[in-house]
């Protein structure tokens, strides 16, 4: 019983904190004012410790520090919440804003040497929708003078380049990237591997937990009132039922989620639940089980054997996925075909 009780404990503790960790950053010495989540808007030059100092040139055309750092807060958004870049971080993050701006310069580039070209009408329409990210013509007005100095012409010149940028891209990476259902069912059937996945149990918990080391007679409570939960969960019809007797009664850290456990491996599963869980139908609620001085109950929602997905499971992601695979090796192409002749120095 003493190791069942071990099982059974690991089993909730693990489940239970796995999902309370958070990732946490120490930011750099960068300071800035971030801008209003609402607006989407970058935040004024004035408030960045930027200089307009050149970091690269692209066949004689300079861009600054104040393009990488715009680029860098599109890469790490969060950047204007911590005040700054993590600093183990900050490294990786410049160095694959620098890449971005460079593709895109070298994109543009390549744009104008085709004569590719933008309606004037469809500028305006994206100017449009880009000075409604503001929230009042104020911050706009603002917003032009700290990053545009003060030119609407300077803003659509770069909305230009923006749309151009897209359209090259759009021309030689978007619409190259489709993948075939052929092309998808050929890659599932070449890598079955990949879509083989263990047995699952998908379940909800009522749980009442007095401490290991309580007295006989709170142990003795806990029995009957888990008894009385038993009679209660049994007389549950569905899953939301189930859910709230969970939030009302339960003491495991689930009862905040309808007791819900979600999918779960069968090796992470205690064997006395695996064997409860194998014969039964899901919609049904288990006896109770004791486990040291903890008793519970639970309702499966779903058992899925081992096996390989069908073809029709996996196939909109599959498809996403090699799509997606498709369009970076293309990307990548394209960076190394316009750097062949090109003259990039990084400064």
């Amino acid at each position: 019983m003493k190791l069942l009780f071990c099982t059974t404990a690991l089993f909730f503790a693990a489940l239970s904190t796995a999902s309370a960790q958070v990732a946490s950053h120490q930011p750099t010495g960068m300071k800035m004012n971030p801008a209003p989540a609402s607006t989407g808007a970058a935040p004024a030059v004035s408030s960045m410790q930027v200089s307009g100092k050149p970091v690269v040139r692209i066949n004689g055309v300079v861009l600054t520090d104040r393009d990488l750092l715009r680029e860098m807060f599109d890469l790490f958004p969060y950047a204007r919440l911590h005040n700054g870049f993590p600093k183990a971080e900050e490294p990786e993050i410049r160095r694959g804003a620098l890449s971005m701006i460079e593709f895109e310069e070298l994109v543009y580039q390549e744009a104008e040497r085709r004569k590719m070209t933008i309606p004037a009408a469809r500028i305006t329409q994206a100017e449009g929708v880009y000075r409604r990210k503001f929230q009042s013509e104020e911050e706009f007005s603002q917003y032009l003078k700290d990053e545009q100095g003060g030119s609407e012409q300077r803003l659509r010149r770069q909305i230009r380049r923006s749309l151009l940028i897209d359209a090259l891209l759009k021309l030689e990476v978007n619409s190259k990237s489709a993948v075939t259902l052929a092309e998808v069912r050929d890659y599932y059937e070449k890598h079955p591997q990949l879509f083989d996945h263990g047995e699952t149990f998908a379940f909800q918990t009522i749980s009442i937990m007095p401490a290991e080391n309580a007295s006989a007679e709170v142990k003795q409570n806990a029995k009957k009132k888990a008894e009385e939960m038993l009679k209660k969960a049994k007389a549950t019809k569905s899953y939301e039922e189930f859910g709230l007797l969970a939030e009302k009664i339960s003491e495991d850290d689930f009862r905040v989620n309808m007791g819900d456990h979600k999918e779960v491996a069968r090796e992470k599963l205690p064997d006395e639940v695996v064997r409860a869980a194998k014969g039964m139908h899901p919609g049904q609620v288990s006896d109770l089980i004791q486990a040291g001085s903890f008793y519970f109950c639970f309702r499966l929602n779903a058992h899925v054997p081992a096996g390989r997905k069908k073809f029709a499971e996996v196939k909109s992601e599959l498809t996403s996925n090699l799509q997606k695979g498709k369009k970076d090796g293309l990307r990548k192409n394209l960076n190394a075909k316009l750097r062949t002749n090109a003259k990039v120095e990084e400064l």
